[in-house]
Order: structure tokens, then C-alpha cells, then sequence
């Protein structure tokens, strides 16, 4: 499984309440509600999917998250889960916001652009990167808004979101140096934010 899934897993409680955008097939949905015992739900567009997740079991809404989330509550989820989604999104922004506002707590994981493989690439080819974390070309891939842990940092200050903890998932490669550069060795930024209170 992956790095950033295995530590939102370890961040969600038992029996917590969760909401998955983007669940893919459903299969972490599934691994929390059995290893965790959390209420899970996703939200899903591509159809394929949407079977997927429904023939496990696992409540699942058809919705476009850049249209908004307003149908879901203020604080009706202990946890809102967006992994590897961020870059993907029209206006990344406003689901942030919503995110905290549905959720207690929001975990929000995306591959980050400021990692110095991709600077190198960039620097010495002359070419958009490619890698494990970001495996499309420029003219196929569905990410649209890279980012790097410092852009991720800013924008939740922007927007009045408090981190409450980062991880970072360094590869096999980096991980003493990515706890004090994690702008330049996170593969994957891993953050646990909510609303700002005061």
C-alpha cells in the first residue's frame, strides 16, 4: 500500500467517520471500514469506479467535487480524505475549504513538484517531469495544478487552515533530510489540516 495511505489510516480513529473524494475502486474505503471500523463514504465520478465501490458495499455519491460539496454538512465527518487529487482539481482552493468545513480534521496527500528529481529534470532536459509520484506526460497527464509543500503551505495560510501535522513520504532516498527539507525531498506530502478557530 502506499506511504501516504498507511498514515491516513493511522490518523483516523476507530469508528471515526469518513469521506473519501475521489475513492477510486474503493479499496482504502474498504480497508478502513474493516481494520478501522470507521462509516465511510465516497465520492466518485468516473463510472467504472463508482461499480467498483458500490460492489463493495461501501456507500458512494456520483459528484463532481470542482461543482462544490455544498450538500454535505459543516462538520458532519470526523475526517475528509483527499489523496493524490489535489492536482487534479479545477479549483483546488474551494474544496479545501469545504473539506474543513465538512470535516473535523481534513488529509490532503499530492505528489510534490518542488521534489529535486523533478527539478533536475526540468533543469537538465529541458522537459516536464516524469516519475513514479507523477507518471504522465505534459500532453496526457490529468494533473493540472502541481504544487510543492511550500505552495500547499501557503495557500492553507491564505485560506486561514491550520496544519495540525505533515508527513512526508522521502522514497528510499532522503527521509532524514526530507523532516528539515521537505520542499526539496518530499516524493509525497502527506497533511492533516482544519479550520483555523482564532
Amino acid at each position: 500500500m502506499r506511504y501516504d495511505l498507511n498514515r491516513i489510516k493511522a490518523w483516523v480513529g476507530e469508528s471515526a467517520r469518513v469521506l473519501d473524494l475521489g475513492c477510486g475502486d474503493g479499496e482504502f474505503l474498504q480497508q478502513l471500514q474493516t481494520e478501522r471500523g470507521a462509516l465511510v463514504t465516497g465520492i466518485e465520478l468516473d463510472p467504472q469506479n463508482l461499480i467498483q465501490v458500490a460492489g463493495r458495499g461501501i456507500n458512494v455519491i456520483q459528484q463532481d467535487m470542482d461543482r462544490g460539496l455544498a450538500n454535505f454538512p459543516d462538520n458532519s465527518y470526523d475526517h475528509v480524505v483527499l489523496a493524490h487529487a489535489l492536482q487534479v482539481l479545477q479549483r483546488p482552493h474551494v474544496v479545501l475549504q469545504d473539506m474543513v468545513r465538512i470535516g473535523h480534521e481534513a488529509i490532503v496527500t499530492f505528489p510534490n513538484f518542488g521534489h529535486w528529481r523533478c527539478r533536475l529534470q526540468l533543469g537538465f532536459t529541458g522537459r516536464m517531469p516524469v516519475s513514479e509520484a507523477m507518471p504522465y506526460s505534459w500532453f496526457d497527464t490529468p494533473n493540472i495544478h502541481f504544487c510543492t509543500v511550500l505552495d500547499f503551505e501557503n495557500l492553507c495560510k491564505d485560506l486561514g487552515i491550520e496544519v495540525i501535522d505533515r508527513d512526508i513520504d522521502a522514497g528510499l532516498f532522503g527521509s532524514l533530510l526530507a523532516k528539515f527539507f521537505p520542499n526539496l525531498f518530499a516524493v509525497t506530502a502527506i497533511f492533516r489540516i482544519r479550520r483555523r478557530t482564532c
